[in-house]
């Protein structure tokens, strides 16, 4: 093989290995900030990861909104109407944030099952709900409607 042939081999080489390094650094950056939606009945059955930030959503649950002496940290339960989780946040919270309120947490699951938000979106007006918190709360409808008409029997 020629001297000249020889380095245009190993130039190709070189750039196909730069752009593969680069893919691969791409891909993982993705993945890293990549956050998936859960109900509160998917962290319960454990579908949610434990070493990753996901996303949470639902409904804020009726008298669960417990405020710390701090002041900025707050306590609350999510549901989806099947199951709850708690959700402890330290911050500002929205607005329209309220008890029977639809919301979406961005945030991690500590090993006690309580879920660390690091932000809080309400939903803006009466009539919005996030698209995820209204699927996840139509299908917890749906089934417990279903466990509802296994539970009856017929005489």
């Amino acid at each position: 093989m020629k001297a000249a042939r020889k380095k245009r081999l190993y130039l190709i080489a070189l750039m196909v290995t730069g752009v593969g390094i680069a893919v691969a650094f791409a891909l993982s950056a993705f993945n890293q900030n990549l956050m998936f939606f859960y109900s509160p009945t998917e962290v319960i059955a454990g579908d949610a990861p434990r070493d990753h930030t996901f996303r949470l959503g639902g409904l804020v649950t009726e008298g669960s909104v417990q405020r710390q002496p701090d002041g900025l940290t707050v306590q609350f339960d999510v549901t989806d109407t099947l199951k709850n989780v708690k959700v402890q946040y330290t911050g500002i919270l929205p607005d329209l944030f309220r008890e029977g309120q639809g919301i979406v947490a961005h945030g991690r699951l500590r090993d006690d099952g309580v879920f660390v938000a690091d932000e809080v979106l309400a939903k803006h007006d009466e009539n919005y709900m996030p698209p995820e918190v209204a699927d996840s709360l139509q299908a917890a409808r749906e089934a417990g409607a279903a466990k509802e008409t296994q539970g009856v029997t017929t005489p």
